[in-house]
């Protein structure tokens, strides 16, 4: 039968065997590829993620192009999960956000619910009421909790259709934005995740998970 301790041979029934199985890949098969489908359904679950207010403040830039994977591997202090993975997901803020995308967002909404713009009135002048009390700090606090919210989705959304990944603070998040040209692009970077297929000469893969008995971290009243 299968062993629940060896994540290479979990069957994939629930949604609780694939958390099972995920874990931050420490070595990517560089011979091994996503397909073009797996990469759309990743772009497919990012789009889907939850966000506050449903405003998404936030771009992910997927970098597949092996010379640019090879130039960020020094800006991700060397961490050659980078250049093996078949993708690199960049999670980043959007520093364009304000009032006009406000504005789109109900003008999208208008379009995609077939509701009146006018009748949105009332919700649209809630909203930027709220970030006008906010400051650019508060703001820009505001839109990263947004990204960690759905680099946490990715990791569930990712391991539940069977695709590897590594999330990572680890990287010089600057030396990204020049080497992805996105101040141009207003964006910052914020957090990567490469991406890919497990090497099966992994050791990591096949290690216990460290988590506390569930009456230390759950609290019932």
């Amino acid at each position: 039968g299968f062993s629940i301790h060896n994540k290479l041979y979990i069957p994939m029934n629930n949604i609780l065997d694939a958390l099972e199985w995920r874990y931050a890949v420490k070595k990517f098969d560089d011979k091994a590829s996503l397909t073009e489908q797996q990469i759309l359904e990743v772009k497919n679950a990012f789009n889907l993620s939850a966000s506050s207010y449903g405003l998404q403040p936030y771009k992910m830039i997927v970098v597949q192009n092996p010379d640019l994977k090879e130039k960020l591997v020094p800006a991700s202090y060397g961490q050659k999960q980078i250049s093996q993975s078949t993708a690199l997901l960049v999670f980043a803020v959007r520093t364009d956000f304000g009032m006009d995308y406000i504005d789109q967002y109900f003008e999208d909404m208008s379009v995609k619910r077939q509701i009146p713009l006018e009748n949105l009135e009332g919700y649209k002048n809630f909203m930027k009421g709220s970030f006008a009390n906010k400051s650019q700090e508060e703001i820009w606090s505001w839109s990263v909790k947004q990204v960690y919210l759905t680099m946490g989705h990715m990791l569930a959304s990712l391991a539940a259709m069977k695709i590897d990944a590594c999330p990572m603070e680890g990287i010089d998040p600057n030396a990204y934005d020049k080497i992805l040209d996105l101040e141009a692009k207003q964006l910052k970077t914020i957090v990567a995740m490469p991406i890919g297929i497990r090497a099966t000469d992994d050791a990591t893969a096949s290690a216990l998970k460290v988590r506390k008995d569930l009456s230390e971290i759950i609290i019932e009243l």
